[in-house]
């Protein structure tokens, strides 16, 4: 039966309906906030999982793009494989309800959030969390829930509630909170420097948020909700217990206190095996059983050591950080790099530059116009890290969440477009792990961003806490290791500069953290992350003020929109031909903004030179190199710009008389001329012999010194021409020697024959030849050249 039960919560409804939809799991829940709306189940395996040592509970997010009103991007036009954003969401919603669940438990447990509706402004994910909640509570599968989900932002300096996405950019603060009446289970930020005691403030104001929907939900559950089923928990054999603990809780003990991890492994497996060894024969199945034991049997000695005894297994203080090291300029070809070891966590962070447009991140997801990532950070976690083996393959869930996190820490510090136009890639490889390795990857990505001379504001730098508590006793650990960390009641990073903290990550078993332990905890953090700033800054203080010689080199600059269509060229011709000319990447947006990238200065400088003279106009005065491109009988036409032609008559070639334009030029030829004039048809007329007085002086510019002694030697033969004679100023020399060829008047019918004859000829090429000698454009047979339709466009 359907029923809807509704919040009216800080101003915004959120409501949950049942009954109507997929009434095939043990609970279904439509959860809407505004017009975002989430399908969530819950399914649990109605047999146990034989010889599994954890809990099998898996969280799907599922994004439907419909529910934004797109068409999935690619060939097959169908979601496929959860997008980063998606995978992140169902960890945050596995970390808030995983510590809810018995320990024993070995049924599988399926929540799957399907998002059907988006309004872009009411997070999903956030939905997701609550909606997960709702129906664990209300069906019949064990949970010690419910609990409630929030987003806290900081808005011109006032912390708000589930603030809408578009006020998110200018938040300094995006804190997601769960947690339980009895306190916070997961807790996921990412902050612009703010400082600790706002982040208590934050978690103080979520955790009152948080108790609004544990009420509510819980109305719901007295009202409608499922007897939970009694599952069996797992038998235990005495006879195995009582034999370990009497004859193995010392070896135990003394085992967690050696420093190294492989040789503390190496202990504890060996007491194990004397237990399987001891019991083969009565128990042959009880290896399993026995390890199970024994796991307990750790956790309770690691506990105790800390606890109790306040040690730790290496013997540092609660307070202490492990043996760090930084090292810069690891590998030579790359843009950055760095190593940063602290204890037996070891990450490797190599930075690289790219190009904006072509190598930046496109967001393909439910957020409508989502712009590009210009910062993406990769971990990669490989089996060796560990010592173990196992297939390497694409990155996991964990990998994904571990660089998101420490993206997020460094995100904060990174320079805006204006001030650095390029694309970063930061990776993290980890070489060795025993504990925080994501904040190591921010450690080793700070330093190698500077060391690349990426501009980014302050270094960064993360550690990661611990708490334990035992017996009314408690302890908060500085730099936690993975012992430390499995065996805890909370992982705490945190990642920041010496200003403030960029980003936050919490999950929390023990409940009950209240405001002095958050403070003591966050206090705690921030001594240690400024000791590791103070080893950082010894290495590397500073971004370098130039980038690395082996990373591209961008310029950027503006064109005029209408002209983008002259750099691309029909079907893309042009720009190809640039790319193809120089080796630079070349990226044109709608707004004519142009990023040219390439691997030196010179060739970017020459693909910027080549799309400035595509776009801009000719003006009388200036100079240029040519070439020449065809030629008629009264002079040649020469390409000063791309795409742009001036004519070079036959009288300007030289002060010497040139006989014909093929004598003194070949088609391709480079030569010097200058733009004599730009007449009122916009038709551009070009001079060679208004330069030659100049040369010396032109021989001191780089951009023409190349092609001096070419005319030089161009000069010196054209005045070896025969009948030659200088040339007046202006054109014809009237006074030559005419020999015995007559005047005009003696031509007869030759002369009027060779006239009509060129006439004929060039009229075919668009010109119109009058008696005087000179030519004028004849309109119905002469098509206008392409710079003249530039002109009068």
């Amino acid at each position: 039966m359907k029923k809807i039960y509704e919040l009216d919560f800080y101003g915004k409804k959120m409501s949950f309906e049942v009954g109507r939809l997929a009434k095939q799991a043990n609970a279904a829940v439509l959860a809407r906030h505004g017009d975002t709306a989430l399908l969530v189940t819950s399914v649990l395996a109605e047999k146990a999982r034989e010889g599994m040592d954890f809990f099998p509970l898996l969280v799907d997010y599922e994004e439907r793009y419909y529910s934004a009103g797109k068409v999935p991007g690619g060939y097959i036009k169908r979601e496929g494989r959860p997008s980063e954003s998606a995978i992140l969401s169902g960890r945050m919603i596995d970390r808030s309800i995983r510590s809810l669940f018995p320990e024993w438990m070995r049924n599988d447990v399926h929540v799957v959030a399907t998002v059907m509706s988006v309004d872009q402004k009411n997070p999903a994910n956030i939905l997701g969390i609550n909606g997960a909640s709702f129906a664990l509570a209300i069906s019949d599968i064990p949970w010690d829930g419910p609990i409630g989900a929030v987003r806290i932002g900081c808005l011109d300096g006032k912390l708000v509630v589930n603030p809408d996405e578009s006020d998110l950019p200018r938040s300094t603060l995006d804190l997601v909170v769960a947690g339980h009446k009895g306190g916070i289970t997961m807790v996921e930020a990412g902050a612009k420097e703010v400082s600790e005691e706002l982040l208590v403030d934050a978690m103080e104001l979520a955790s009152e948020a948080v108790r609004k929907i544990v009420e509510f939900i819980e109305g719901a559950v007295a009202e409608i909700g499922k007897e939970k089923v009694q599952l069996p928990a797992p038998e235990a054999i005495e006879e195995i217990d009582d034999w370990m603990r009497e004859n193995l809780t010392d070896e135990i003990y003394e085992a967690v206190q050696i420093n190294q991890k492989q040789p503390r492994g190496a202990a504890i497996a060996a007491a194990q095996q004397r237990a399987e060894e001891r019991f083969a024969e009565e128990y042959p199945d009880s290896p399993k059983y026995i390890a199970g034991v024994m796991d307990e049997m750790v956790k309770k000695a690691v506990r105790r050591l800390l606890v109790v005894d306040r040690k730790r297994a290496d013997g540092r203080a609660m307070d202490e950080l492990r043996p760090i090291s930084c090292e810069i300029d690891i590998l030579p070809m790359t843009h950055g790099s760095a190593l940063f070891t602290r204890g037996e966590t070891q990450s490797l962070g190599v930075t690289t530059l790219g190009m904006i447009g072509l190598d930046d991140q496109m967001m393909d997801g439910l957020k409508i116009d989502e712009p590009a990532k210009r910062f993406i950070l990769h971990y990669n976690f490989p089996p060796y890290s560990v010592g173990e083996v196992r297939p390497m393959r694409g990155p996991g869930r964990r990998e994904i969440g571990h660089g998101a996190l420490a993206e997020r820490a460094l995100r904060a510090l990174f320079p805006e477009e204006e001030e650095f136009p390029y694309v970063v890639r930061q990776v993290s490889d980890i070489l060795e792990s025993n504990g925080s390795s994501s904040m190591a990857s921010v450690c080793s990505g700070s330093l190698s961003m500077m060391a690349a001379g990426v501009p980014i504001k302050k270094a960064v730098a993360g550690i990661a806490m611990g708490l334990i508590a035992d017996g009314g006793e408690m302890c908060i650990l500085t730099d936690i290791q993975g012992l430390e960390d499995h065996y805890g009641d909370m992982d705490f990073k945190v990642a920041g500069t010496r200003d403030g903290v960029t980003a936050l990550q919490m999950d929390n078993k023990a409940g009950g953290i209240n405001r002095d332990i958050l403070t003591r905890a966050l206090a705690q953090a921030k001594k240690g992350r400024f000791q590791i700033l103070d080893i950082m800054d010894r290495t590397i203080a500073a971004p370098r003020p130039e980038l690395s010689p082996n990373a591209p080199k961008i310029i950027t600059f503006n064109i005029d929109p209408e002209k983008i269509r002259d750099v691309i060229g029909s079907g893309g011709k042009t720009i190809r031909g640039i790319v193809q000319q120089t080796g630079a990447k070349i990226d044109v947006e709608d707004s004519g903004k142009v990023s040219v990238a390439a691997v030196n200065e010179e060739s970017a400088r020459l693909a910027e030179k080549i799309i400035k003279d595509l776009v801009r106009d000719v003006e009388a005065g200036e100079t240029f190199v040519g070439t020449v491109t065809r030629m008629l009988s009264f002079g040649a036409f020469v390409e000063v710009l791309p795409g742009k032609e001036g004519l070079l008559h036959v009288s300007e070639v030289s002060n010497y008389r040139v006989p014909t334009i093929e004598d003194a030029f070949g088609i391709g030829e480079k030569v010097l001329v200058t733009v004599k004039e730009i007449d009122d048809m916009h038709r551009v007329n070009l001079s060679r012999k208004r330069l030659l007085g100049q040369l010396d002086e032109l021989a001191l510019n780089p951009e023409f010194a190349a092609q001096i002694p070419a005319e030089r030697a161009r000069e010196e033969r054209y005045s070896h021409f025969p009948k030659g004679g200088e040339r007046r100023e202006g054109g014809h020399d009237r006074d030559r020697d005419r020999g015995d060829r007559g005047d005009r008047g003696e031509r007869g019918e030759r002369g009027e024959r060779n006239f009509d004859r060129d006439r004929e000829r060039d009229r075919s090429r668009g010109f119109e030849r009058q008696r005087g000698g000179d030519f004028e454009e004849e309109k119905p047979h002469r098509p206008a050249r392409r710079f003249e339709r530039e002109r009068k466009n």
